[in-house]
């Protein structure tokens, strides 16, 4: 259970009596449910816009509204497992009550609870004539392997940007020793470091069809270790990690703050190197700025082969669309939308390749020609996203000097109106403006907690409405920033 101080957002008439709000079929609501469920679909989306897809799918997607007691505020949430709900009550909770008191003033306290009755965690088990998941009470002695098929070398194209991992992956895979273990492929999300791990996962099977392959990512080695632990079993979970030929662990950022998962998973790496077998590890920042990460497995994934994928240039990221076009010969893309994508959208070769399947399914769906104004037609939104993108620092700069404020202000302690306000600003700006979450906000002013922001925030937003000067002087700034 959490108590949080605040008090902000628009107060709703309190009932008298307890409210059960889990969804029912229909997904309809009534009174107060219905106005529960309009928050929790609100916080759920700037949850996910902050959080990122794939850790809002992992632990916020799954939660759901268990019951609203207003005599005394409290909320239950309730998750698929007893671990779900340690780890978004040790992680979220405060961020949670701060959203809910934002939209939801009744609630005062959140307690979190597993799910009676909820599916069990699939055990994951490595079964090359089933595509079956077994149920966690099963022994923990195997682990299935997936591989995506569309993930090959053949399918990975090359450039400047990330020709030493595409090389080292091949080294990994191939089936002299490996001169340096482990391979620790590191690149902001989508540049291609996930395809390159199924990449070797494939290429080290078609060398060694008997080879035990183990990829997971870092959740999933902490949820598997959970389960073991809660089963008795982990001593048949060390020992099926340890018989591995090949150790896939994507994700690795993400397995902090656990030490009991962090040192099986040390044991586990140093077993494997001294019976020299091949570990690789994929993470979208460097070993050394790896958050809440001990520092002897900081020692061990460092100790091997740094591969960093740089962000995709010009040049592939044309050859990348040329590629994927060949592969579809009853498409014709003109050169001139070929380079104007390749232009464009040079964030990601994720969102690349997704712009380049969106165009082509739309224009195959409706018979129109594909043509420069019909992908910036269609693609507005990633296009949008990629022509201007403005950073916290920029921020930081441009408010001092319209506040005529040392730089070094954005991250001192002082709390003076005259360098308190301008700060504020300068992280709603950060909110509004970029794609950073609260806590990664926080760190770029002094170190401060994601709570500091969300309040920051929320406070701009009101005195924007409240105080003309303000907000002049803000519209001013977002203008200053975005030309």
């Amino acid at each position: 259970m959490v108590q949080d101080s605040e008090n902000a957002g628009t107060n709703i008439a309190k009932k008298s009596t307890a409210v059960n709000v889990t969804a029912p079929k229909s997904e309809t609501y009534h009174g107060v449910d219905s106005q529960l469920a309009d928050a929790w679909q609100t916080i759920c989306s700037g949850m996910r816009r902050d959080l990122g897809a794939q850790i809002f799918g992992q632990w916020i997607k799954p939660i759901k509204l268990a019951g609203f007691d207003p005599a005394s505020g409290e909320l239950r949430l309730a998750l698929p497992s007893e671990f779900a709900a340690n780890w978004v009550r040790e992680r979220y909770s405060e961020r949670l009550v701060l959203a809910w008191k934002s939209h939801f003033d009744d609630v005062k306290t959140i307690a979190f609870s597993a799910k009676a009755g909820s599916a069990r965690i699939a055990q994951v088990k490595k079964d090359s004539t089933s595509g079956s998941h077994q149920d966690t009470d099963a022994p923990s002695g195997k682990f299935r392997l997936d591989l995506d098929p569309r993930m090959t070398f053949d399918e990975f194209i090359a450039g400047n940007s990330n020709v030493l991992a595409l090389n080292a992956s091949q080294r990994m895979a191939s089936p002299e020793k490996p001169l340096f273990s482990p391979l620790y492929l590191q690149s902001s999300t989508g540049q291609g470091k996930t395809h390159l791990m199924h990449a070797i996962g494939h290429a080290y099977r078609a060398e060694f069809p008997n080879a035990r392959i183990i990829y997971m990512s870092a959740e999933r080695f902490m949820i598997e270790f959970v389960s073991a632990m809660r089963r008795n079993e982990v001593m048949e979970f060390k020992a099926a990690l340890r018989e591995a030929d090949l150790l896939m662990i994507d994700d690795i950022q993400f397995i902090v703050g656990k030490n009991s998962t962090q040192e099986e998973f040390l044991h586990t790496v140093d077993s494997l190197i001294s019976r020299g077998k091949r570990v690789v590890v994929a993470a979208d920042r460097p070993p050394q700025a790896l958050d809440g990460v001990d520092q002897r497995l900081l020692s061990r994934l460092s100790m091997g082969l740094v591969a960093d994928i740089q962000s995709a240039g010009l040049e592939l990221r044309r050859d990348i669309l040329q590629h994927r076009i060949a592969s579809m010969p009853h498409q014709d893309v003109s050169g001139d939308v070929v380079e104007f994508l390749a232009r464009t959208i040079s964030r990601n070769l994720r969102e690349l390749e997704g712009g380049l399947n969106k165009l082509l399914a739309y224009a195959q769906l409706t018979g129109r020609p594909i043509t420069k104004e019909l992908a910036e037609e269609q693609l507005s939104d990633i296009l949008s996203a990629c022509r201007r993108r403005i950073t916290i620092d920029e921020i930081q700069r441009t408010v001092c000097e319209y506040y005529r404020l040392d730089r070094n202000e954005m991250s001192s302690k002082r709390r003076a109106r005259a360098v308190a306000r301008p700060r504020q600003v300068a992280m709603y700006l950060a909110k509004v403006m970029t794609p950073r979450s609260y806590p990664e906000i926080g760190r770029k002013f002094g170190g401060r907690d994601h709570s500091t922001v969300i309040h920051a925030v929320k406070l701009v937003e009101q005195l924007r409405g409240e105080d003309t000067e303000m907000d002049n002087d803000v519209r001013m700034l977002l203008r200053q920033l975005e030309s």
